[in-house]
Parts: structure tokens; C-alpha cells; sequence
């Protein structure tokens, strides 16, 4: 075996080299006469995406997006936006690359990106938003047969939980 063949082998297959934040931003354009109205449920809406680009020598960075935006009793609460990015470095067959990128990568941050969420509400003088755990494997599959569609062509196969696990229940807007 050469060196540059022992090297390849010994790379791991799979591994967060780094988790960071982004971008970070927080907007409570109602305060404080929101305050008044905490004590009413929250509308609360999430959207949620990943992307994943090249970064340099089969490392990726996959970036976690939230765009949250709160009303309480009709009020403007508040706007956060944040993008959660780790850095991955792959040594995977082709076919593996992008559910790896777009399904575990995220799945393995989005408890950090979760916690930051809670704490930035509860530090501004919201209640803390907890977000639910998000099926990531949908989440993907619905992008494949998005772009599928868009092309005109049949949708791949989709993506399926490895044995033994069960997706997360969640809702990704």
C-alpha cells in the first residue's frame, strides 16, 4: 500500500471538525409593550433549511438556517434568524455524500443550534422557544422531490432511517 492509499484509509469516514455560528440576529421590534401580552399563547412560525457546500479537500460546511418569527396577542415579539454551520470532512462513496451532508451533519447540530434558540428568547425576556426535533430524513426527501419536480423527472429513491432508528417527529416549514 502507498502512502497516499494509507493516508485516504486511515481519514475517517464521517467527522465534525467544527460547529460555529454563522450569522446571528435578534429583533424584538415590539418591545416592551409586548411584554404586556406574554401571558397570551405565542404564534410562533419556524422555517428551517440546510445547505451544504465544499469547503476544501473533501471537507464540507453544512449550514443549519432558522427564520423564527413570534406574535403575542397580535403584537410583533420577536425575529431570529441564525445560521448554525459545522465543518465535515467526508470519505464516503459519491451516493452517500449528499445524505450525509443534508441528513446526519444536521441531525447532529441542531441540539446546539436548539439550545442557542432557547437561550437568545429567554436572555431577551421571552419565554425560552424550544424547537422540536426535526425529521431531517423528510426534510430531505422533500427537497429531492422538490427538485424532481422543478426538472421534470422522476424522483431517486429516497432516503431511509438506518436500521434500528427511528426518524425524529418534528415540523420544518
Amino acid at each position: 500500500m502507498t502512502e497516499t492509499n494509507s493516508a485516504a484509509a486511515n481519514r475517517p469516514n464521517f467527522a465534525i471538525t467544527g460547529q460555529y455560528v454563522k450569522d446571528l440576529s435578534f429583533e424584538a421590534p415590539g418591545t416592551p409593550q409586548v411584554f404586556s401580552q406574554l401571558n397570551t399563547s405565542p404564534s410562533v412560525e419556524i422555517n428551517v433549511d440546510v445547505e451544504a457546500k465544499p469547503f476544501e479537500n473533501n471537507m464540507f460546511e453544512v449550514a443549519l438556517k432558522f427564520h423564527i418569527k413570534s406574535t403575542f396577542g397580535g403584537q410583533q415579539g420577536f425575529i431570529l434568524e441564525l445560521v448554525y454551520c459545522a465543518l465535515v470532512a467526508l470519505n464516503l462513496p459519491q451516493e452517500q455524500v449528499q445524505p450525509a451532508l443534508l441528513v446526519e451533519a444536521p441531525r447532529l447540530i441542531f441540539p446546539f443550534a436548539r439550545a442557542i434558540v432557547s437561550d437568545v428568547t429567554r436572555d431577551s425576556g421571552f419565554p425560552a422557544l424550544m424547537v422540536q426535533p426535526i425529521d431531517f430524513v423528510q426534510l430531505y426527501n422533500q427537497r429531492i422531490q422538490e427538485m424532481a419536480a422543478k426538472q421534470n423527472m422522476p424522483a431517486p429513491t429516497p432516503v431511509e432511517e438506518k436500521a434500528g432508528k427511528k426518524p425524529s417527529k418534528g415540523k420544518a416549514s
